[in-house]
């Protein structure tokens, strides 16, 4: 009986979960999600978490594997959490859970892996397409940064190979995103797509056209996003103007209408939708595009409505080689966690 430990880390939360490896996939034994913030670093998550899954399942805890999707590079067995800070040596982890062997994988890397363990209700479909076997697979997500990666076929499976694509430069599309990126470069040096992109980069679009005096601010985001602007980890910022614009559309059940939200959303459902289009471009993945991440699930009603596919597909000269690539949003938030499980199972 082999016993998985998986991790799925982010920049905002941490999902930790034991699970049993069977003939028939996998026994969850115990799992635990974490707020990352409030963690000085990942030994101190991991020393609760077993110490809480000794109680919860009443026996000892004996480790077989274990493999932790980071939102972050990994090199030499060492990576570091890129909207956190957290420090990972793989070695050193292994001496703390007392096993042989502990697998690092940028977290896009996990999500690229979980998609090989997806159900067809795990995912929408934006675009049939026509899926061509053994193919390219690219997955994008926006969640508190940017991640991409993609799948190749190497003659028996898929490999999954991370890439840093959201940290690549924001290309501004029209006159009003040409004025929010000279916004951003007042406060950054360099403006990457993440910064736009994002989670944050949902304020960010926020906070320009509320400087650009598009439409006055509704009081309770104005107080959120002050909250968030000083600093306060409690609040998410990038949810509460998500949700107002959300409310706009009649998915929720206030009537208050928040112009700027409602705005904000908009620009950053094409931006996004032009940078998965990038993508497509750059690995015409004929096996599937995947749009991944926190935000796309929670937004899709913002999705659905023909603007997002067709900014995606909107390339000019070359439009017309995205029309049979099939795109699908995932809706299961625990893929990356998935991928992580499958991967250390590939050892066992």
């Amino acid at each position: 009986m082999a016993i998985i430990l998986a991790g799925d880390i982010g920049g905002t939360k941490t999902l930790l979960r034991v699970a049993e490896k069977n003939a028939d996939g996998f026994r969850v034994l115990y799992e635990q999600r974490f707020a990352g913030a409030s963690y000085a670093n990942f030994s101190d998550v991991l020393r609760e978490f077993v110490e809480t899954a000794k109680i919860n399942l009443g026996e000892g805890l004996e480790l077989t594997a274990a493999c932790f999707g980071i939102a972050g590079p990994v090199h030499d067995r060492r990576s570091q959490l890129t909207n956190l800070g957290w420090f990972f040596d793989s070695d050193r982890l292994a001496e703390e859970l007392k096993i042989d062997r502990v697998s690092l994988i940028n977290d896009f890397v996990a999500v690229g892996y979980g998609l090989l363990g997806l159900q067809p209700h795990d995912l929408y479909t934006l675009q049939d397409g026509n899926v061509k076997e053994r193919s390219p697979i690219g997955v994008i997500g926006a969640g508190t940064g940017l991640g991409e990666a993609y799948l190749g076929w190497n003659g028996d499976r898929y490999e999954v190979y991370p890439t840093e694509g959201g940290h690549t430069d924001f290309a501004p599309r029209n006159a009003l995103e040409i004025e929010l990126l000279q916004y951003l470069l007042k406060h950054h040096d360099r403006v990457s797509v993440e910064r736009v992109a994002s989670g944050t980069g949902i304020v960010a679009i926020y906070q320009f056209l509320r400087d650009r005096q598009f439409v006055p601010e509704s009081d309770e985001i104005a107080e959120k996003v002050r909250l968030w602007e000083s600093g306060d980890l409690n609040v998410d910022a990038a949810a509460a103007i998500a949700d107002a614009a959300l409310t706009n559309c009649g998915i929720n059940s206030e009537t208050n209408m928040d112009q700027l939200a409602t705005q904000t959303m908009q620009m950053f459902v094409e931006a996004y939708a032009a940078e998965v289009g990038n993508l497509a471009l750059k690995l015409i993945p004929n096996g599937g595009l995947y749009i991944a991440g926190g935000i796309a699930p929670k937004i899709l009603p913002l999705l659905q409505d023909g603007t997002f596919l067709q900014v995606l597909k909107n390339k000019g000269r070359v439009s017309s080689v995205l029309e049979d690539i099939p795109i699908h949003i995932v809706l299961n938030p625990e893929v990356g966690l998935i991928g992580a499980m499958l991967y250390a199972a590939s050892f066992v």
